[in-house]
């Protein structure tokens, strides 16, 4: 993917080896819910400390996942500040610039398509780690993979997962990667229209299954919204970009994951859809690169 002749954003922050100490977190269930994109849009807003959107922290076949669904305790909503390593952003590795040109790709995007709606975007914060570091919805870790805080509206990435991405999952290429923080990028637009609100209040009143198959909905718009943002980018994609973007999609398919972890996969115990659906979405996405498709929540969508 061409990016080559975008600024990074300036929206980075690097908190270096060892973030330090984190506030807390928690778990949860959730219930079926039809919800639309744009209604929530133009309409509702999400509340400080309300959920943690982050990769499967406690099983270790779930590393890859990159963006699971639990009640966060709100203990680190306001006041919050990042321990970074100086004033200004180091996007100073490959990987790094490239992820920072990503989000600044993603930050023109969406603030065009809110635009569109009478609406302005704000933009999230990315945050690299090394190892552990702080949110404001707690400890950041390298198993959890990427993740999305609401708390303080900020994507967290640990500086060795494209890495490890590549060479035990062969996910490979730089689209790839891009895929992945659209990914995140899309919980946030998910925070900002209001779903993510929507989703956590469904949670509190659902059994386990049916919180799962809610989570999975949640990941799945956050995946057609990444093809979305590729679709709008169209001019700068390159041969193999979507081969790559689903190979990707595939490789972090929970039943995908949980063969490679010698499970048996379990559909009630997917948290973030089968290999099939993730390819799906994201190509539904980009196909059509308008949010309005990716209503995941719709009956019978999933």
């Amino acid at each position: 993917m061409r990016l080559d002749d975008l600024d990074p954003s300036k929206n980075v922050r690097d908190q270096g080896r060892g973030g330090g100490r984190g506030f807390g977190g928690g778990g949860g269930g959730g219930l079926g819910l039809l919800l639309s994109f744009l209604p929530m849009l133009l309409g509702r807003k999400l509340g400080c400390g309300t959920i943690l959107l982050v990769g499967g922290a406690v099983l270790a076949f779930m590393y890859f996942s990159g963006g699971g669904l639990q009640l966060a305790d709100g203990t680190g909503a306001g006041g919050f500040q990042s321990q970074s390593s100086g004033a200004n952003v180091a996007c100073d590795t490959q990987e790094e610039l490239f992820a920072c040109q990503v989000l600044a790709s993603t930050e023109q995007t969406w603030g065009k398509l809110f635009e569109q709606q009478g609406e302005r975007y704000r933009p999230a914060t990315l945050t690299f780690y090394d190892q552990t570091g702080d949110s404001g919805c707690g400890t950041a870790q390298a198993a959890m993979g990427p993740f999305y805080c609401p708390a303080d509206q900020g994507v967290y990435l640990d500086t060795s997962f494209f890495r490890e991405m590549s060479t035990r999952l062969g996910a490979k290429g730089d689209f790839a990667q891009a895929y992945v923080i659209a990914h995140e990028v899309g919980h946030h637009i998910q925070n900002l229209a209001g779903v993510a609100d929507q989703v956590s209040k469904a949670q509190r009143t659902a059994s386990k299954a049916e919180g799962n198959a809610l989570q999975v909905r949640m990941e799945l718009q956050a995946d057609c919204y990444a093809g979305v943002w590729a679709a709008q980018n169209a001019d700068r994609m390159e041969p193999g970009d979507v081969e790559e973007g689903l190979n990707a999609a595939h490789a972090i398919g929970d039943d995908t994951l949980m063969r490679g972890a010698g499970q048996r996969p379990v559909e009630s115990m997917f948290t973030h859809g089968s290999s099939q659906q993730r390819m799906a979405w994201l190509r539904k996405g980009l196909q059509t690169g308008d949010p309005a498709a990716c209503d995941t929540f719709a009956r019978g969508a999933v």
